[in-house]
């Protein structure tokens, strides 16, 4: 069996700073646990460049604000972040995930005086097909299911003009 994800050699880019893997840990109590306030995405890199990275910062940066998280990075340095984590590593082909969370600061749902952080972690994960869905392809197709659009605001109540 492969050793466990939290029990690994490397480093993850961890709001603005690379620490060793096994450091890089947040509190049981962090309200992205409780309340499901993350988002993350995932990518890969081929030999080294990581596939569609501005693509998928900006989607990491769009879906965070779906959220309601303002985050302190901008796509650019969420890019030159990834960039930094996998030379770090000194991997070339793998599996990358920025996600983003909200802190242990405050508990309830609408918690928005929580810290915003992102993580940013590689790993060897080979191709889910082998060698010959390589040579043969593959036959993919869309799912026709599609997030619901958001509940528009409702309007604030009108007071009644004082007489």
């Amino acid at each position: 069996m492969d050793r466990p994800y939290h029990d690994r050699d490397g480093y993850i880019w961890f709001d603005g700073a690379l620490v060793p893997h096994r450091d890089a840990n947040v509190h049981v109590l962090t309200h992205a646990l409780h309340y499901a306030s993350s988002v993350f995405e995932g990518q890969r890199a081929y030999a080294g460049q990581v596939f569609k990275l501005t693509e998928h910062s900006e989607r990491l940066a769009m879906s965070a604000r779906i959220l309601g998280m303002d985050l302190p990075w901008t796509v650019s340095q969420i890019d030159d972040a990834c960039r930094e984590t996998l030379k770090a590593n000194a991997l070339a082909d793998c599996y990358m995930r920025p996600v983003v969370w909200r802190g242990s600061e405050q508990m309830g749902v609408a918690a928005q005086k929580t810290r915003i952080h992102l993580a940013i972690a590689v790993w060897q994960w080979p191709a889910y097909f082998g060698e010959d869905a390589k040579k043969k392809g593959l036959r993919l197709m869309i799912s026709p299911w599609r997030r619901p659009a958001p509940i528009p605001p409702r309007p604030k109540p009108r007071l009644p003009a004082s007489t």
